[in-house]
């Protein structure tokens, strides 16, 4: 029992112990002291910079700190941190030739945060993908659309493809194209449509709406009516637009026409019925079912 308890007694009492103590005693504290600098910067920083560069700040700080307070914990293990950093290296680069797809996704993410095409908060389309943008993350950024799915998007796809920002502007337009009957006076359906446009609220006054004959169409007038609202009322606009244009148009007797075809039968047949060759005895029992046929 006595040498067990001198055992212990060295080994609490040995250097190598009190080094494993320090150790986790720095990663402990430098953790705490990571969280509270990051979080710290990023409630300084929010009033100055956007979503985006709030969160990078908070990332980068953290995982700067963990960092150093990571190589403070070894060094006190007795780890030679020359010979870590260079096997270090050494395995970055054979990490770099498995896996390329994730430095080009890197390598992407670096080119969205220096050009900074959109911010978090931002609504964008990637695709068949629209949503909210919840994070830019080093090698994807994620997305959460309007049903309340999270989409992830690789950073190597958003820079290759063709994206839109659907909230980079305060103001948005709504561009409704109608087609009309041909006979219909063009003066008066433009005062129609400019009437509704300038009673509806969320229609702005400036820039002003806009009226354009667009062509002339197979079985109507094309007119493009195309009126401004502020980004967050632009689901309003697009509502409130359609409805009030369908009710004035039938109050003003505005024909909202539809496509019509006209099909003529060839050779005095008429349309839809088909020529068919019968054999003689055919011909005779088609025959004997007709109306008033006779025995």
């Amino acid at each position: 029992m006595n040498e067990w308890l001198q055992t212990a007694e060295a080994f609490l009492t040995s250097e190598a112990f009190l080094a494993a103590i320090r150790a986790a005693v720095y990663l402990l504290v430098g953790l705490l002291v990571a969280r509270l600098v990051s979080r710290g910067l990023a409630r300084m920083l929010e009033d100055k910079l956007d979503a985006q560069q709030v969160m990078l700040t908070r990332r980068i700080s953290f995982y700067v700190i963990v960092l150093l307070v990571l190589a403070s914990a070894l060094r006190e293990l007795g780890f030679d941190l020359t010979v870590l950093l260079g096997a270090a290296g050494i395995l970055t680069v054979a990490l770099g030739f498995a896996s390329q797809t994730s430095a080009s996704n890197l390598i992407s993410g670096l080119f969205l945060i220096g050009e900074r095409p959109f911010s978090v908060g931002d609504v964008i389309k990637v695709g068949d993908a629209t949503g909210e943008v919840l994070s830019i993350d080093p090698l994807s950024v994620k997305l959460r659309t309007f049903d309340n799915l999270m989409v992830r998007v690789p950073n190597e796809s958003l820079v290759k493809s063709q994206l839109t920002n659907l909230t980079r502007f305060p103001i948005r337009r709504l561009d409704m194209q109608i087609g009309v009957a041909y006979h219909t006076d063009l003066k008066q359906l433009r005062n129609v449509l400019m009437t509704v446009a300038e009673n509806n609220p969320v229609c702005l006054e400036e820039p002003s709406p806009l009226f354009i004959f667009l062509e002339y169409g197979e079985s109507a007038l094309k007119i493009q009516l195309s009126v401004w609202a502020r980004r967050e009322k632009f689901l309003d606009l697009r509502n409130t637009m359609h409805e009030g244009v369908k009710v004035a148009l039938d109050e003003a007797g505005i024909e909202i026409p539809f496509p019509q075809r006209t099909v003529s039968g060839l050779g005095g047949i008429p349309a839809g019925a088909h020529r068919v060759n019968l054999s003689a005895g055919e011909a005779e029992a088609v025959a004997s079912t007709e109306p008033g046929a006779r025995d």
